[in-house]
C-alpha cells in the first residue's frame, strides 16, 4: 500500500469519525432523543473499555485461561478492587501494573 493510499485511508477514517459524533453533538437540542436512548448513551463509554480491556484479561495464546497463572487477570481484579477502595485512577493504574510486573516475573523467572 502506497503512503498517499494509507494516508487517504487515515483521513477518511478520522473524517468518518469525526463526523458520526458531530451528529450526536449537532442534534442536541433539535431533535428530542427518546429517554431510554439518552440512557443507553451513559452505558457507551464502560461497554467500549470493557469490550477492549476483557479479552486481553481473560485470553493467553488465544485461549481462555481462567486461573492463577494468567498474570493480566490477577493483575485486572487487583485493580478492580484497588479502583472501588480508592476511587484513585493513579492507584488503580501503579497497584495494577506493580502486580502486573512482580507476577510476571514470578511465573517466569522465580517459579521456574
Amino acid at each position: 500500500m502506497s503512503q498517499l493510499t494509507l494516508l487517504l485511508v487515515f483521513i477518511g477514517a478520522g473524517l468518518a469519525t469525526f463526523l458520526i459524533r458531530l451528529s450526536f453533538i449537532a442534534v442536541e437540542g433539535r431533535v428530542r432523543l427518546p429517554s431510554w436512548f439518552r440512557t443507553a448513551l451513559q452505558f457507551v463509554p464502560a461497554a467500549m473499555l470493557s469490550a477492549l480491556i476483557a479479552p486481553d484479561l481473560l485470553m493467553r495464546d488465544g485461549h481462555v485461561d481462567i486461573g492463577p497463572g494468567n498474570a493480566r487477570l490477577v493483575a485486572g481484579l487487583v485493580a478492580i478492587v484497588i479502583a472501588a477502595r480508592t476511587r484513585s485512577i493513579g492507584w488503580t493504574i501503579a497497584g495494577g501494573m506493580g502486580t502486573l510486573i512482580a507476577l510476571t516475573y514470578l511465573l517466569n523467572h522465580a517459579l521456574k
